[in-house]
C-alpha cells in the first residue's frame, strides 16, 4: 500500500500543534526530538521536534517537525489539508475541534453540490477543508 501524508513544518510549535491535533483527531503520537540528532540543531534547540507523527485509528497520518535555526523556515502557503468521509458526527467533531482558536473561511454547511463542506484556518495557521460526502 502507498500512502500520501501531510508533513507540516513549524518554528517551535510542532509539539503543541501535534498534541492539539491529537486532541481533535484522536490517535497515537510518536515524537522524536533533536536530542537524538544533536548535529542538526543548536544546543538550545535540542528539545524541538525533529519528527512527530500522529496516526489515527481510522487511518489518517499527520507528520510534523520544527525547523531549527540551522535550516531555512518557509511558512506554509497555497495548500490545505482535506478530510472527507461519510461519518457526519466524526467530521462535525473534527470541525468543532479544529476551529477552536482559528478562523472559519466557509462554515461547515450544505454547499450547492450536496453533503457538507467547510474551510478554516486553525490556530497554528494551517488551512483545512472538511467534506461530508453527498449521499
Amino acid at each position: 500500500m502507498t500512502t500520501l501524508n501531510p508533513y507540516l513544518s513549524f518554528q517551535g510549535q510542532a509539539r503543541e500543534a501535534l498534541e492539539f491535533y491529537q486532541s481533535v483527531l484522536g490517535g497515537t503520537l510518536a515524537i522524536d526530538t533533536f536530542e537524538a540528532f544533536p548535529d542538526h540543531a543548536s544546543p538550545e534547540e535540542l528539545h524541538l521536534v525533529m519528527h512527530g507523527q500522529l496516526t489515527t485509528d481510522d487511518g489518517m497520518t499527520l507528520m510534523v517537525s520544527d525547523t531549527p535555526s540551522t535550516m531555512t523556515y518557509v511558512a506554509m502557503a497555497g495548500v490545505s489539508i482535506s478530510i472527507s468521509g461519510e461519518d457526519e458526527a466524526r467530521l462535525e467533531h473534527i470541525w468543532n475541534g479544529l476551529s477552536v482558536g482559528g478562523s472559519v473561511t466557509m462554515p461547515f454547511d450544505t454547499p450547492p453540490w450536496g453533503g457538507r463542506f467547510g474551510m478554516l484556518t486553525d490556530k497554528f495557521g494551517v488551512d483545512w477543508m472538511l467534506a461530508l460526502n453527498a449521499a
